[in-house]
């Protein structure tokens, strides 16, 4: 839910990040060549900050980069490219919360020791810094094609476990060095990258699976430099590491790999019926040996998306000195292998290995907070003779109305964070009309108040997926009954109802109302609701102006007009009715939570999703 409260209801605040939110789109080309040409010169990074990136946001960024090796080649080696991408993380790793770069293996042409010493020179700039990140050996990194125990190598002097001891993100090493694994803290929880050897042994292999057994409840990105060989194909190898490794152990969701080229992805099923997003990146037959591109894996946990771009910082660097042909074409791709979004369900995808602990549910005591003047909850199924209590004990109890021969079911389902874990289930029909509704006692209070120095109204709501305009539109959640016309106010439509909280036939929200000092109908709009998604709805006013919440979240069409009380004409309120010219005209569809009233302006961290 949003996290902005007690603003000005004239004015729509900034909204902070809660379980939906949205991306900050960022333009690489322009903006960031600018950035880059203003980097520090090298050497300078010593006297910089130590890396923190933000744990808790729900948007985050891993970095990756494919295969080096042709910018490190016997005597043909340039540093340049690496070294303006490793400072490209440098310089954006706070706006673009970097948290981990992963480098797939082939860093080098031919795995001597000088090809390692210049590319482990260029990655001390990410060290000095203490920026997390990975490596691991490609085929081109080590003299032999055998397994990860092959022994001594000037890859593992260089990149070997030595050099990631005392780095928070390191977790630890197999035995023989070539396969190690990182972790990392993003989106308020642990993420584990397993990178792995280029041909792993049967002990390479039972390393991965005693890491992943210790490591039950965390989502892994596996890297390893062969896999994926072309769309929606594996290598040989990449079918036994998927058959071996990666189909039975869920919590690897994305794996990374270069090697093969042009980039490519697939999408596999594993073992418990989860898909398995499978990437290879990599970019070495192109312009400059790749020119160091790095792909940028933008995570958002709200949206439930990554979204991924591919650029060379290296050449977007270069614009102020005049890009030549190639350069123009390769600072930034746009293909659909190289430029795309992958949706992910996070929560749900992560529920069979860390499900979310399910919110309890709330005493009504607890909900029962200063000025509460009406509390409904739906723990039950409501019996045809029976009255369902006003849980604040002001005896605005409700009792059943139906029509047409029409009833109230009941489901144990509920809006995550309600108090109550139960709803009405409500089953109107217009036309002819048929259903049941719930109506406040004669002579309950509720009927008479005005509200004249405030009211928080809130409901929890669901709409089925056969919710019809053409049958179900502007049903009333909650509503006010008594018209205008008999309420001595014509303006508008003397025949509506003098307070109704509706569903349009777009199943936008709308709270529609006469207040106390003006004789039209005042409104407030939200935004079109999805079916089968459960809502909250606040409506707010502080004794001047009227503001509509949708899920904790102020809407674009609230009103600045001022706006005080509610007209009554001593008659009672409706849940799932709603009357027009003092008849009931329109029965709700769908499923009712909680719904409570509060006599002042609560703030959204009283609300009762909060």
């Amino acid at each position: 839910m949003c996290t902005s409260h007690d603003h000005d209801p004239g004015e729509a605040p900034l909204a902070g990040a809660g379980r939906r939110g949205f991306l900050r789109a960022t333009a690489l080309l322009g903006a960031t060549a600018a950035a880059v040409t203003a980097l520090p010169a090298p050497g300078a990074e010593a006297a910089a900050p130590a890396w923190r990136p933000d744990p808790h946001s729900r948007r985050f960024t891993l970095a990756v980069m494919p295969d080096t090796q042709y910018l490190f080649d016997g005597p043909s080696i340039d540093t340049a490219p690496v070294e303006a991408s490793l400072r490209y993380l440098l310089e954006h790793g706070g706006e673009e919360n970097i948290v981990f770069l992963s480098h797939l293996g082939d860093l080098t042409q031919n795995g001597a020791r000088d090809e390692f010493a210049a590319i482990g020179e260029a990655f001390r700039l990410l060290d000095r810094r203490g920026v997390g990140y990975s490596v691991l050996a490609g085929n081109h990194d080590v003299t032999s094609s055998t397994t990860d125990q092959r022994g001594a190598t000037p890859y593992l002097d260089a990149f070997g476990p030595k050099r990631f001891e005392g780095k928070g993100t390191f977790g630890g090493a197999s035995p023989d060095g070539y396969n190690t694994f990182h972790r990392f803290a993003a989106g308020g929880r642990e993420w584990l990258v397993l990178a792995l050897d280029w041909r792993l042994s049967p002990r390479g292999h039972a390393w991965a699976k005693e890491v992943l057994a210790r490591h039950p409840k965390t989502p892994v990105i596996l890297t390893t430099h062969e896999l994926v060989a072309e769309d929606d194909t594996l290598s040989e190898y990449g079918q036994q590491l998927w058959d071996r490794l990666v189909e039975d152990h869920d919590q690897i969701f994305l794996t990374l790999n270069g090697h093969y080229w042009p980039a490519a992805r697939a999408t596999r099923k594993n073992a418990a019926g989860n898909d398995v997003h499978l990437h290879l990146t990599n970019y070495q037959n192109r312009y400059f040996g790749g020119a160091a591109m790095i792909r940028l894996y933008r995570f958002d946990l709200d949206r439930d998306v990554i979204d991924v771009e591919t650029v060379s910082p290296w050449i977007l660097g270069r614009a102020g000195k005049g890009l030549n042909e190639l350069e123009r074409q390769e600072g930034e791709l746009s293909g659909d292998t190289d430029r795309f979004s992958v949706g992910i369900d996070f929560e749900r995808r992560f529920s069979g290995f860390a499900p979310v602990p399910a919110r309890p549910a709330r005493p009504a005591a607890r909900l029962l907070v200063p000025g509460t003047v009406a509390y409904w909850r739906f723990d039950k199924p409501v019996d045809g003779t029976a009255t369902v209590r006003d849980l604040s004990g002001r005896g605005n109890d409700l009792s059943l109305v139906t029509v047409g021969g029409g009833a109230l079911g009941w489901s144990a389902d509920h809006h995550p964070d309600q108090p109550g874990h139960g709803s009405l289930e409500f089953q109107g029909f217009k036309s002819p009309l048929k259903g049941a509704y719930l109506r406040t006692v004669d002579g309950a209070p509720l009927n008479a108040a005005t509200f004249r120095d405030g009211y928080t109204i809130e409901a929890f709501y669901r709409l089925p997926a056969d919710w019809d305009p053409d049958h179900h539109a502007w049903s009333g959640l909650v509503s006010r009954t008594g018209t205008g016309g008999a309420a001595g106010k014509t303006a508008d439509d003397p025949d509506e109802p003098l307070a109704t909280l509706s569903l349009s036939n777009d199943r936008e929200p709308q709270w529609a109302m006469r207040p106390l000092d003006q004789q039209g109908i005042a409104t407030n709009w939200g935004q079109e609701t999805p079916l089968e998604t459960w809502w909250h709805l606040a409506v707010v006013n502080d004794g001047r102006r009227t503001t509509l919440y949708v899920e904790g979240c102020p809407v674009l069409r609230n009103p600045r007009a001022r706006s005080v009380g509610i007209t009554s004409v001593g008659l009672p309120w409706l849940l799932g009715g709603y009357e027009y010219g003092g008849r009931i005209d329109q029965i709700y569809h769908g499923r009712l939570g909680d719904v409570r009233i509060t006599a002042r302006a609560l703030p959204v961290t009283s609300f009762m999703n909060h």
